[in-house]
């Protein structure tokens, strides 16, 4: 049970590193990236091909998925410069798919289908049954790390540039602000540590594969950025969280109810995590946590 717990906890702690990852560019800019399950994937193969293929260190994988990640982030945000809100969207989908077509076609590279398995985990071998717990402290440090980043962002001046480019990108331009510079430093910021989630996630799991890394990832990530809190850093991770509990306490009232199959079941897991989310934001329409727009300060 406890082994249980700690998976669970460690997959929440991943999914609270995209969830911080989105609620930088759509909280704070207000760009909609539905692509984010496709910078987890470029960050998951980029350190699971280093450690396996190049028999690379793990901390390794780890830089070389943010640094992936990153430079995905830059080469879309340059492609789309002039796209904005739904153009935008759609091309941040079709680069999803296109990541996880050429990771199920690529077989020389990613192996296709089959996927990458061996991925080691830090010190595995030598931890036994303690790797779950040693691993989901690695994952809280790293959750911790970039949570003060982004505390740190949303409450200095660059932040409050951001929140003004997501409010009105005219105004912000015309008051002398860089609006495409912040926009693109932004979102390569976000799919880096997107990138940074897929390597914690692959080396946690110790296999990866195209069809782990489907549209309905980012559809979660925005239901948690949604319900937690658009905006705030703290309401991320209380959403990723509640998002993850959801998911698997659903897991166990659908196996209450009989003469269902298997296919109506995983329909029904859907619908009651669909019926909880409305309830959450019926009654919280602006999330659990709500965004708190810190004061300017006052000129001396």
């Amino acid at each position: 049970m406890l082994s249980y717990i700690l998976f669970i906890a460690t997959i929440g702690g991943i999914y609270g590193l995209l969830a911080l990852s989105l609620n930088l560019i759509w909280g704070g800019v207000g760009m909609v990236n539905l692509g984010l399950a496709g910078f987890f994937a470029v960050g998951a193969y980029a350190s699971a091909l280093l450690t396996t293929v190049g028999h690379g260190p793990i901390a390794a994988g780890w830089l070389i998925a943010l640094v992936a990640g990153g430079v995905a982030g830059l080469v879309v945000t340059l492609s789309t410069t002039r796209l904005r809100e739904d153009y935008l969207a759609i091309v941040t989908l079709g680069f999803a798919e296109t990541v996880r077509l050429v990771a199920s076609n690529e077989i020389w590279l990613t192996r296709g289908t089959d996927g990458i398995s061996g991925i080691p985990g830090p010190w595995k071998r030598a931890l036994g049954p303690d790797f779950n717990a040693v691993y989901f402290l690695i994952v809280v440090l790293a959750l911790l790390v970039v949570f003060f980043v982004m505390r740190r962002i949303d409450r200095s001046p660059y932040g409050r540039a951001l929140r003004a480019i997501r409010e009105d990108a005219q105004v912000a331009q015309v008051a002398g602000k860089p609006v495409l510079r912040f926009k693109t430093e932004a979102f390569v910021l976000s799919a880096a540590i997107a990138g940074l989630a897929g390597a914690l996630y692959g080396h946690f799991t110790s296999y990866i594969a195209p069809d782990m890394f489907l549209p309905l990832i980012t559809v979660y990530i925005f239901l948690a950025v949604a319900s937690g809190g658009t905006g705030r850093p703290a309401g991320a991770l209380v959403g990723a969280y509640l998002v993850m509990t959801l998911l698997e306490s659903s897991r166990f009232f659908v196996e209450w109810i009989p003469g269902v199959t298997a296919v109506q079941r995983a329909a029904l897991k859907e619908l009651l995590i669909a019926v909880a989310l409305i309830v959450v934001l019926r009654l919280k329409p602006s999330g659990v946590l709500p965004e708190r727009v810190p004061p300017a300060p006052r000129p001396s």
